[in-house]
């Protein structure tokens, strides 16, 4: 315990001592991201993850922006095994990246400009700084764990250096990224520590700590400085310290040579080089600083109309950046089980764009008509991965049996044949027009998703608003129900009220009756107290009379009552029999609405999927009329053209004729006449013979000439004839 705190007191004043050294020798240098930046790279805000094959070049996350230089970032999702955390670095001539700690192991391409890499590797605990000289085209890695900073050139055409990376925690967490960013600052590292700490490790007062932490915050890239030993010494000191082996000596003089080289994939043999493009692969085969990293990298160059062979990798998935250019990439899900998981992809590229091909996934890479397609990428392992190709010489079919590979394709042998025989290039083919189609196919999924997206929404809406309508429906009808129900209660209240009056009126009536029976009893005991023995047999009988009565008018009132129950309970239940059916009805309009509404939607449907094949049929049967067409005209040219190349012969020949023969004519006409003058004196009939002569001889040949302009006329009404 004691031994490893002496250890890192140690290792604190060490790193805190050659921090000041840091700020007194070069004050400017020692500067970290700003607050936003330092979130970036800390992990506190961490870049965000791009699900999909496809990162378009205004989609990267601004990590820095300074005068001197610019850093851009993305990560992207294979959709299988986790993200890849790629870095754009843009720096401008004679401008420093200044020192950091990687988090990551770090492979990156070198796609423009000129520069130094300068760095300490941790990892095989070695204390010496290295240095090597970055042109354009070169490929290197930095493990886990190094210090590392940049110098850009200061180049005659002032070209920026420009570097492509992709980071990864270790060859066994190659997908998942480092929790704390790719790399940290120096500044950080240092300033993370409390002033009382650094006073105790530094030995100094006060002022010095707040002035250390006063420093000015810079971005990561700043303009470079002049002096270029001091510049690197003071870095190399700074390094060497964080990784606890400082010493008294400069270990390596930095103006000397190093042997570390980087790969030039623009200088290296090509692994498939033909007319239509070159394409190489660089793993720890040919640079040995990514021994001990699963990275490898990879350029393909396409040249006009060119397509590198549709294929797939078995071991590795692919992360691309396109550097030149335009082109399409097809991308094939391997297994349609779940077409919700992985579905066929088609996407433009164009320069400054990311895309992704998971493995297993076969791909196709399409360059435009009138453009090459360039790019350069990132493979996950160095294992070998052999990729499978399904057209060419090098194509999984040639290995496979035919009659098998023929049943599996549902074709013929003799198709297989000609799909086995035609097949002459390997990897990289001619694709005249491939990518305008590719990219028209694209723009009408795009269209058609769009359309589709449009229908469901419409179909959204209006089953919301058949959802609304029902609704109010529902409660228009629970309403109706509740006034019907508040009604039938009021009616039943009523009824109640009128049947306790009714009971109060005869009530009432009674006890009138009893009051008045009372009078006469009174009466009747009055009249027999007077005539007692005359009148007792005939009060008896009044009494039995009374009684009666009595017992008839109860009997009456109880069956009255009971009447009147019995039509209460018929009334109700034929209430409740009449609220049961209208229910039923109900229930039954509303299936039946439902079922026309549902047979109106599948015919609507059947309708719109009738129209779209007929849409399609009668596009086809235009595309193949217009072709004919196209044919026959062509046809006709080039007809018209050797009819007209004929007759322009014919006449040509035959005005060679004529004239051939008007020269043969006149020389003879020439000679009869110097024949005639030479015999001179034959006299005048001889004379007037020859003149006839001559002038018959002159008709003669006045007539052919004739002849011969019909003969041509005619063969030139003729040609139009034909035309």
């Amino acid at each position: 315990m004691t031994n490893t705190t002496s250890y890192l007191s140690i290792s604190v004043v060490l790193s805190a001592y050659f921090v000041v050294s840091l700020l007194v020798f070069f004050p400017h240098s020692t500067t970290a991201l700003h607050e936003a930046e330092k979130k970036e790279e800390s992990g506190n805000i961490p870049v965000p993850v791009n699900h999909g094959t496809l990162v378009k070049k205004d989609q990267r996350r601004s990590l820095v922006t300074a005068e001197s230089g610019e850093i851009s970032a993305v990560k992207v999702s294979d959709g299988r095994d986790g993200f890849y955390h790629l870095q754009f670095i843009t720096m401008e001539p004679n401008s420093l990246f200044l020192p950091v700690h990687l988090h990551s192991d770090m492979v990156f391409y070198v796609d423009s400009g000129s520069g130094t890499l300068s760095w300490i590797d941790v990892e095989k605990d070695d204390d010496k700084l290295k240095q090597v000289e970055l042109h354009t085209g070169d490929v290197y890695r930095l493990p886990t764990g190094s210090f590392f900073y940049l110098q850009s050139s200061l180049e005659s055409d002032r070209r920026k250096l420009r570097i492509n990376a992709i980071f990864s925690d270790s060859k066994d967490e190659i997908r998942e990224g480092s929790t704390y960013g790719a790399y940290a600052s120096v500044r950080d590292l240092v300033l993370g520590f409390d002033n009382k700490v650094l006073q105790a490790a530094l030995g100094v007062d006060e002022e010095v700590i707040r002035e250390l932490r006063s420093g000015e915050n810079q971005p990561m890239i700043v303009h470079g400085v002049t002096k270029k030993e001091q510049r690197l010494s003071v870095h190399y000191r700074i390094m060497r310290a964080f990784v606890g082996r400082m010493k008294n000596e400069i270990v390596i003089d930095v103006n000397k040579k190093s042997k570390n080289k980087a790969y030039n994939i623009l200088d290296a043999k090509r692994d498939v080089e033909n007319c239509n493009g070159w394409s190489l692969v660089v793993t720890s085969k040919q640079l040995d600083a990514l021994k001990d990293s699963d990275f490898g990298v990879y350029m393909v160059n396409l040249t006009k109309g060119a397509m590198m062979g549709p294929h797939w990798n078995p071991m590795t998935a692919e992360i691309a950046v396109a550097l030149r250019g335009r082109g399409m990439v097809r991308v094939v899900c391997p297994s349609t089980i779940d077409e919700t998981e992985c579905k066929n992809s088609r996407f433009r590229v164009e320069e400054g764009d990311v895309f992704v091909v998971p493995r297993y996934h076969p791909m196709a890479q399409i360059s435009f008509n009138n453009e090459s397609f360039v790019f350069v990428g990132f493979t996950t392992t160095q294992k070998n991965n052999h990729p499978q190709y399904l057209v060419g010489s090098a194509s999984v079919f040639q290995a496979l049996d035919k009659e098998v590979l023929a049943t599996s394709l549902g074709v013929s042998n003799r198709t297989m044949d000609e799909i086995l025989s035609a097949q002459r290039e390997a990897i990289i083919v001619e694709c005249t027009s491939c990518a305008e189609d590719e990219e028209r196919l694209m723009e009408e999924e795009i269209q058609r998703e769009e359309e589709e997206e449009a229908k469901r929404k419409e179909e959204e809406e209006r089953k919301k608003e058949e959802e609304e309508i029902r609704k109010r429906e529902e409660e228009e009808e629970a309403k109706r129900e509740q006034e019907e129900k508040r009604k039938k209660e009021e009616e039943e209240a009523k009824e109640r009220k009128e049947e306790a009056a009714r009971e109060q009126e005869e009530e009432e009536a009674r006890k009138r009756e009893e009051e008045a029976a009372k009078q006469r009893e009174e009466e009747a005991r009055r009249r027999q107290q007077e005539e007692e023995a005359a009148r007792q047999e005939e009060e008896e009988a009044r009494r039995r009379q009374r009684e009666e009565a009595g017992r008839r008018r109860q009997e009456e009132q109880e069956e009255e009552a009971r009447r009147r129950q019995e039509e209460e309970d018929a009334a109700r239940q034929e209430e409740e029999e009449a609220a049961r059916r209208w229910q039923e009805e109900e229930e039954s309009a509303r299936k039946r609405k439902e079922q026309r509404e549902e047979e109106a939607r599948r015919q609507q449907e059947e309708e719109a999927s009738r129209q779209q094949e007929e849409e399609a049929r009668r596009q086809e049967e235009e595309e193949a009329r217009r072709q004919e067409e196209e044919a026959a005209r062509q046809r006709r040219e080039q007809e018209e053209e050797e009819a007209a190349r004929r007759r322009e012969e014919a006449d040509r020949q035959q005005q060679e004729a004529d004239r051939q023969q008007q020269e043969e004519e006149a020389a003879r006409r020439q000679q009869r006449q110097g024949e005639g003058r030479r015999r001179g004196g034959g006299g005048r009939g001889g004379q007037g013979g020859e003149g006839e002569a001559a002038r018959r001889e002159e008709e003669e040949m006045a007539r052919r000439q004739r002849e011969a302009d019909a003969a041509s006329r005619g063969r030139r009404g003729g040609g139009s004839l034909e035309e």
